[in-house]
C-alpha cells in the first residue's frame, strides 16, 4: 500500500485549518494546534502532549509552549464552530441536542453547557458555554446558546431540538415557540399542565396512567404548560434500575415523532463520554481557570470530530466494526477512528493508503 508522508500531510493539515480559520490564526499557532490535536497520546495531560510533539525541542520547552498557549492565546469559539459545521456530512434538517457535563477539581466546579448536532450515533459538539456555577443552566443561558447557533448558521437548517427534563422553563419554551423551533423536551412526572378544552389543571402523568409497557401515545389535543401551548406524548419504558418508568415529552408540533426524535438526545452523552473517560480524559485536566478549560475544550472538540469522521469512513468502507451478542458494537466508531489515527501518527508501518488528514477537510 502507498505510504503517507506524515510531515507533508501535517503541512496540508495546517493549510486546511488556515482555510477554516479564515486566516485569523497565525502560522505558529496553527502548527501548535495541529500538533496538539494529533491524538497521539489520547489525553489532555500537558506533559504527555509535550512529549508527543514532532519537534527537536526538549520536552520541557514543549511543555512551556503548551502552557503559554493555554494561558495566553485567544481561540475564537465561533471559528471552531464554523470549522466543525463545515465538517458535518449534512447541513440540512439538523437535529440539535443540548446537555451539560460537569466535574469538580479541588474546589472548582467545571460545568460545560453544550449544543451538538446528532449524526449516526453521536452528537458533533458545536457550541458551548462555561457555567460559573454547579447546577443547571437557566432559561436565558439556553436562549443565548441557541441564538449563537442561529446567528452563525440560521434557523432553516434546524429540524428540531432535543433536551432532557432539566431543560424546561416558561421563558425557554416561549422562546422556542415564538421562533417556531420544533422541540422534543422531556418533563418530570410531577409537572402540572392545563387542559384548555376542559379548563382543568392536572398532573401530566395522569394522561398516561393506563399505558402499558412499551406503548407510546400522544395526547390528541394541545395543552398548556405554564403560559405556553404545546403537545404532550408519553410512553412506558425500562428505567435505569430496570423498573418501569414514564417518559413524557412536550413538543412544538408533530407529537407522533416525539419518541423517535427524543431518542437522539442520548447522542450528546456519547460525545461527552468520548471527550472524557472513553477518549481524551478532559475531566482529568488540572486546569481550574474557566477560560483555559474553555480553550482546551475547543481543541478536544476538533480532535473528536476528526476521530469520528475517520471512524465512520473505516466502518462504512474498510472494515465493519463487529457487533457483540448484546447487540452493541465491539468498539465505538469514535474509538475506531481514534485508534487508527494514533497508529498512523505513531508508527510509520501503519501509514497506509487511508489519508486520515482529509477528514478535516470540508471536501471529505
Amino acid at each position: 500500500m502507498k505510504k503517507i508522508n506524515v510531515e507533508n500531510k501535517s503541512k496540508e493539515f495546517i493549510s486546511i485549518l488556515n482555510t477554516h480559520f479564515e486566516g485569523k490564526v497565525n502560522l505558529s499557532r496553527l502548527k501548535f494546534i495541529s500538533m496538539f490535536a494529533l491524538c497521539k497520546v489520547q489525553t489532555v495531560g500537558f506533559e504527555k502532549l509535550a512529549n508527543a510533539f514532532d519537534s527537536k525541542a526538549q520536552a520541557e520547552s514543549s511543555l512551556r509552549r503548551v502552557q503559554r498557549f493555554i494561558a495566553k492565546f485567544l481561540l475564537d469559539s465561533d471559528l471552531v464552530a464554523k470549522l466543525i459545521f463545515g465538517l458535518l456530512p449534512q447541513k440540512e434538517n439538523l437535529k440539535l441536542s443540548i446537555d451539560r457535563t460537569n466535574w469538580k477539581f479541588g474546589r472548582t466546579d467545571i460545568n460545560i453547557f453544550m449544543l451538538g448536532v446528532s449524526y449516526k450515533g453521536v452528537a458533533f459538539p458545536l457550541l458551548f458555554s462555561m457555567l460559573d456555577k454547579r447546577g443547571n443552566s437557566n432559561c436565558q443561558e439556553r436562549i443565548d446558546l441557541v441564538n449563537r447557533f442561529i446567528e452563525l448558521f440560521g434557523t432553516k437548517c434546524i429540524d428540531s431540538l432535543m433536551a432532557d427534563r432539566e431543560f424546561v422553563g416558561d421563558k425557554w419554551i416561549e422562546y422556542l415557540n415564538e421562533n417556531r423551533i420544533r422541540y422534543y423536551i422531556r418533563i418530570r412526572n410531577n409537572f402540572k399542565i392545563h387542559i384548555p378544552h376542559k379548563n382543568k389543571e392536572i398532573k401530566a402523568a395522569w394522561l398516561f396512567k393506563s399505558l402499558k409497557f412499551g406503548e407510546f401515545i400522544h395526547y390528541n389535543r394541545i395543552v398548556r404548560m405554564g403560559t405556553q401551548l404545546c403537545y404532550i406524548s408519553g410512553c412506558k419504558q425500562k428505567g435505569k434500575k430496570k423498573d418501569e418508568e414514564l417518559l413524557m415529552i412536550v413538543s412544538f408540533n408533530k407529537p407522533e415523532q416525539a419518541q423517535i426524535n427524543y431518542k437522539e438526545r442520548w447522542q450528546i452523552e456519547t460525545c461527552f463520554r468520548a471527550m472524557k473517560s472513553s477518549g481524551f480524559d478532559i475531566e482529568k485536566t488540572h486546569l481550574q481557570a474557566i477560560d483555559r478549560i474553555e480553550k482546551l475544550t475547543l481543541l478536544v472538540m476538533i480532535a473528536f470530530v476528526w476521530c469520528y469522521k475517520t471512524g465512520i469512513f473505516i466502518h462504512e468502507n474498510v472494515k465493519k466494526i463487529k457487533i457483540k451478542k448484546h447487540g452493541r458494537k465491539a468498539k465505538s466508531i469514535f474509538k475506531c477512528g481514534l485508534s487508527y489515527i494514533a497508529n498512523v501518527l505513531l508508527n510509520s508501518e501503519n501509514q497506509n493508503s487511508i489519508d486520515v488528514f482529509r477528514f478535516l477537510s470540508t471536501l471529505s
